[in-house]
């Protein structure tokens, strides 16, 4: 997922970050720690630690100061990956092209894992020492709501309500924007957060986010109906094998199509006339936009 120089050395950077940050598979209890290494080190376009970055970079941050919070909001993220394939959940046996954790390992050890990864998430910031105090707990609170019940695990918890009901689109879109798009909001502004960013800039990136958040989903929506479980990593066809809500089915192909180009079209606005390196957020988005996978 690297395009330019900066995105393959920030790729580095969080990969070698994560690494770290992990426990050793052969450390006590060996069984949960090789859980999370598969949880978190089996591949993934890496997107929301190279928002960080990249809107660490629009805002002047240090670049050494955004790894702790880009490997931070990866941990999260796997950890919502790990609990989402639960049997209880979308009960999926494949992710990144190999067994989910809970078909590699076991159904305990999975929700063990996600739960310790998710830890592990906010301990990599609490323990960032080279960051000041303030930044470190606004850090926090932005991860914690995007996680919580205003964000991620709420909109977890509206998937799973709706699945097998017809939902206007303005409910698909307050699912999503919790589901997917708020721990992608927090990692553009936990890198914004690290630089110098006036509110009306926060708020402009926080557009950004949101638009690039809708926009992800709707790629992804289209993915499962178009691509094969190879392409993807994971199986195809789930959506409707599941009779969720997406927004093919509520639009049409074509009109899920017209609803992506809008919101390529808002991300555009919104970066349009901020100061600062914008490319790196630039790329981001086509490549959210335009993946195969």
């Amino acid at each position: 997922m690297a395009p330019e120089p900066r995105l393959a050395r920030w790729l580095q950077r969080v990969e070698a970050r994560l690494e770290a940050a992990l426990p050793a598979s052969d450390e006590s209890p060996q069984g949960l720690h090789r859980a999370m290494r598969h949880a978190v080190l089996g591949g993934g376009k890496r997107l929301r630690p190279m928002l960080v970055y990249a809107a660490g970079a629009a805002t002047g941050a240090d670049e050494s100061l955004l790894d702790a919070p880009a490997a931070a909001v990866e941990l999260v993220h796997a950890f919502s990956l790990v609990h989402d394939d639960l049997p209880a959940m979308d009960d999926d046996d494949l992710r990144r092209g190999r067994p989910t954790v809970h078909v590699a390992f076991d159904e305990a050890t999975a929700i063990l894992a996600g739960d310790a990864l998710q830890a592990l998430g906010f301990t990599v910031i609490a323990e960032e020492s080279r960051a000041a105090d303030a930044l470190r707990v606004a850090w926090l609170a932005t991860l914690a709501r995007a996680t919580g019940a205003a964000g991620m695990c709420g909109g977890q918890a509206l998937d799973m309500d709706g699945t097998g009901a017809a939902l206007a689109l303005a409910e698909l879109e307050r699912l999503h924007a919790l589901k997917t798009g708020a721990l992608i909001r927090a990692a553009v502004r936990l890198g914004a957060l690290a630089g110098t960013a006036d509110a009306a800039t926060l708020a402009a990136l926080d557009d950004y986010a949101s638009a690039l958040g809708l926009a992800f989903q709707i790629r992804d929506d289209l993915l499962d109906i178009e691509a094969s479980s190879e392409q993807l990593g994971k199986t195809a066809g789930k959506d409707a094998a599941q009779a969720k809500s997406t927004y093919p089915a509520l639009l049409g192909v074509d009109g899920a199509k017209a609803a992506l180009a809008r919101q390529v079209a808002r991300m555009d606005a919104a970066l349009s006339g901020l100061p600062g390196e914008l490319d790196p957020l630039r790329a981001l988005a086509r490549l959210a936009v335009e993946r195969s996978h």
